[in-house]
């Protein structure tokens, strides 16, 4: 199982699979097992985002254990966080924050 960190220029936290696109991330979440999923929205790319991502996790149902939205956009967290949470599996854990520093800590020892 891996931990995939979405973001074209905040540097990938140890334990995690750094996805600079939205390709890069549906690649991973396509052929790997995810546990933790940390998205950004804002890409560098203005013809992609991590809504593009949020939209196919739910279009082909490929949810990782838990999510989290690291986005500085407030508004563009919102309305990720919205969509997931009308979408999402019971099972999985939602959160419209950055991956908690203890979890990220643990994550980090256990790579």
């Amino acid at each position: 199982m891996i931990h995939v960190f979405l973001d074209d220029l905040r540097p990938c936290p140890r334990g995690f699979v750094w996805a600079k696109n939205v390709g890069e991330c549906q690649l991973l979440l396509a052929e790997c097992e995810v546990d933790v999923l940390s998205l950004d929205h804002d890409l560098g790319d203005p013809a992609e985002s991590g809504m593009d991502v949020v939209r196919w996790l739910i279009a082909e149902r490929r949810f990782p254990k838990r999510l989290y939205l690291h986005s500085s956009s407030r508004e563009a967290r919102m309305r990720m966080y919205q969509m997931l949470y009308a979408a999402k599996p019971e099972t999985m854990q939602l959160q419209a924050t950055p991956v908690p520093e203890e979890l990220l800590r643990e994550l980090a020892r256990a790579e």
